[in-house]
């Protein structure tokens, strides 16, 4: 302020003042809301392997999701099951098929917040009854799932592949990460291929130790997706299914399978499919998995005893889990996970996570 200012008397400002600030940054002062839920309020004939979720009008933070936070019940009995949080959708996925025609009551809580660390405004509870129908549940991936790939052995790749989602090795080391032109950071590694995290064995701690429970939780679901009895298709198509629309349920093949031909999986955003395969499976080169009615790659479960293999320009939609290798041959794309027991093979490959 100049000297040009004066008071009602005509005299000027003694001197010149001048005075300076820096302005920080934009508060987020708002409340998170619930903009759906699903099911939604007093649903009936619920799928009894439903997974329960809600979407907020805005990011959440992750670890605000617990087990005190997002509760499910029936009647007074907690229903126990894992939380799952991506794309402003919290998921609750329950460890065993819900009871038949009986109500259950979701409850979120105002102890859940937004990244800014605004609580939601109210308690949200919700309730639905659910169907006679059993279904499958979901494989729970827990902490595996966390990975698009996750290798116990090595991750070799081709380039130039692109990678959305982390990926995880364990117990070999970051060496054995071969052609992804890693950058060291603390605790993991960078790469221009990948839209994520890269973790390995001997990486700094904590890293070792959440790999160990990754893969682990890979076993587990592994041996759930192959110990789940009285499947609704046996031996389809002696092994060849190509051609086919797969709906949902549990398949079970004592031998190889083939796709030489394009695949469709067709179900809704809840249905499941678990494929129990006893040898290997093999994509044919170009040929396509489409998904219709709304089916979900998350919801898809490979389970392979031998090798994987995804033809050239092949497309894959689901969750692999195999107990030997994956292998994508040059072009192959694939949304869902790659989680082998020894290594994942990639070739100039799209790899997306699914959520």
């Amino acid at each position: 302020m100049t000297t040009d200012v004066k008071d009602l008397g005509g005299n000027s400002l003694a001197g010149v003042f001048n005075l300076s600030f820096t302005t920080g940054v934009i508060v987020d002062i708002t409340k998170p809301t619930i903009l759906s839920t699903n099911p939604e309020d007093n649903a009936t004939n619920v799928a009894r392997n439903k997974v329960i979720s809600v979407t907020f009008s805005e990011s959440m933070s992750a670890a605000s999701f617990t087990a005190t936070s997002f509760i499910l019940v029936q009647g007074a009995n907690p229903v126990t099951g894992s939380i799952e949080y991506g794309n402003k959708t919290v998921r609750f996925i329950p460890n065993s098929i819900l009871d038949a025609s009986l109500s259950y009551t979701a409850t979120v809580t105002t102890g859940v917040k937004d990244l800014a660390g605004n609580a939601l405004a109210n308690t949200k509870a919700w309730t639905f009854t659910t169907g006679s129908e059993a279904g499958q549940a979901v494989v729970n991936l827990r902490k595996s799932g966390d990975y698009v790939i996750l290798a116990k052995t090595a991750i070799n790749n081709a380039p130039t592949s692109a990678i959305t989602g982390d990926l995880g090795l364990s117990p070999a080391a970051t060496s054995f990460i071969t052609g992804l032109s890693l950058t060291d950071a603390t605790g993991y590694a960078t790469s221009a291929q990948v839209t994520g995290k890269v973790y390995a064995a001997d990486m700094a701690s904590p890293t070792s130790t959440n790999l160990t429970t990754a893969v682990e939780n890979m076993i587990t679901a592994y041996n759930d997706a192959a110990g789940r009895p009285t499947p609704d298709f046996s031996e389809l198509g002696t092994g060849n299914i190509g051609g086919m629309t797969l709906e949902a349920g549990l398949y079970k093949w004592t031998n190889t399978v083939t796709i030489p031909s394009d695949v469709t999986i067709s179900g809704s955003a809840d249905d499941v499919w678990i494929f129990q395969i006893a040898e290997n499976l093999t994509v044919s080169t170009d040929v396509k998995i489409t998904l219709t009615g709304g089916a979900q790659a998350k919801n898809i479960f490979w389970q392979v005893a031998g090798e994987v293999v995804m033809g050239a320009t092949s497309h894959f939609e689901g969750n692999i889990l195999s107990m030997t290798g994956i292998t994508m041959q040059t072009g192959a794309s694939l949304n869902g996970r790659a989680l082998a027991q020894t290594a994942v093979i990639l070739d100039a490959n799209t790899v997306t996570i699914s959520q």
